[in-house]
């Protein structure tokens, strides 16, 4: 029995991927800032036997290392988007992805999986894309073989996307789109991601980068679009001007979870979708299949007036 350490599994992908791996026989080990938060959770995903809770501080290597002696896999799913306090994005994707592939390297694994972003090499005026990049290249320093995925948008019920957009655009009269809502996204949902993540450690994949994109193309106006038709709602997507878009992204970020930060708003003059310079998930053999309105359409009924009841396909 394969045994992997993953870093980031309480999260929505991390979550979706542990139930998958311990139903094919894999033994995982979680590890989590705060077991007692997170740990009901995670013990319902696998049977008994299959899950190993760890609760540690990531940046404390000691703790760590004695993890990696017992361990086959590694995969580190852990990101933020945006910086609050010791959590900046150079200490998340840069140091800790650099650590975690000098113990890879260390104790001789046989994967490292490590989950990175998609268009990070053109954004260059990002610090998130900048230190994304920055990880990346320091993973494949310190342990060569390793795999960096970069999905798109990744969306499910669980995601702080899809639902952030409906319950804003359930109580705003106006949404305000940038750069005229033109950027483009490859939208991919959960499962369809950690198939790919299940694939590529199976099959033992030999790639250092795969672009992981959903089965469509949609720019973030037709996304806005998409959603409302959903939650059967009209709402006027008003362009906003970039100087006022910055304004507003300052006065975001005083907020404790900024809606929009000045960061992100730079990210999205980039359109977020396949390179050509990489194979995506397509081209090995994992096609996407979960297309966008589908998938929201199974959960966005709770922004519906009347809820599961709202539409006629429940009466």
């Amino acid at each position: 029995m394969k045994k992997i350490l993953i870093f980031g599994g309480t999260g929505q992908v991390g979550t979706h991927l542990v139930r998958l791996l311990t139903k094919n026989n894999y033994k995982v080990t979680v590890v989590t800032r705060n077991i007692h938060k997170k740990g009901h959770k995670m013990k319902i995903m696998g049977n008994a036997g299959y899950i190993n809770l760890v609760e540690a501080n990531i940046f404390d290597e000691k703790k760590i290392r004695e993890l990696f002696s017992d361990a086959d896999i590694c995969i580190n799913l852990i990101g933020i988007l945006f910086e609050k306090r010791a959590n900046s994005f150079r200490n998340i994707h840069t140091i800790f992805p650099s650590i975690l592939a000098k113990l890879c390297k260390e104790y001789k694994l046989e994967h490292f999986v490590h989950l990175s972003a998609l268009g990070v090499n053109k954004a260059i005026d990002s610090e998130y894309a900048k230190s994304k990049l920055e990880g990346e290249l320091e993973i494949i320093k310190n342990f060569p073989r390793a795999i960096i995925l970069r999905p798109s948008v990744v969306f499910s019920r669980s995601d702080s996307f899809t639902t952030l957009f409906m319950t804003l655009l359930n109580n705003l009269p106006f949404f305000p789109i940038y750069y005229h809502g033109k950027t483009k996204f490859m939208p991919i949902h959960c499962s369809d991601l950690v198939e790919v993540i299940y694939f590529v450690i199976s099959k033992n994949i030999d790639l250092n980068i795969i672009e992981c994109v959903g089965p469509e193309s949609l720019s973030f106006k037709q996304i806005l679009e998409k959603l409302l038709k959903s939650i059967d709602k009209k709402r006027i997507l008003l362009p906003l001007p970039l100087i006022f878009a910055n304004f507003l992204a300052k006065i975001f970020e005083l907020m404790p979870t900024p809606l929009l930060t000045q960061d992100q708003l730079r990210l999205l003059k980039y359109d977020n979708i396949s390179s050509g310079k990489y194979k995506t998930n397509f081209d090995i053999g994992v096609p996407s299949k979960r297309f966008f309105d589908q998938e929201v359409e199974k959960y966005s009924y709770m922004w519906r007036e009347g809820g599961q009841y709202s539409t006629e396909k429940y009466n």
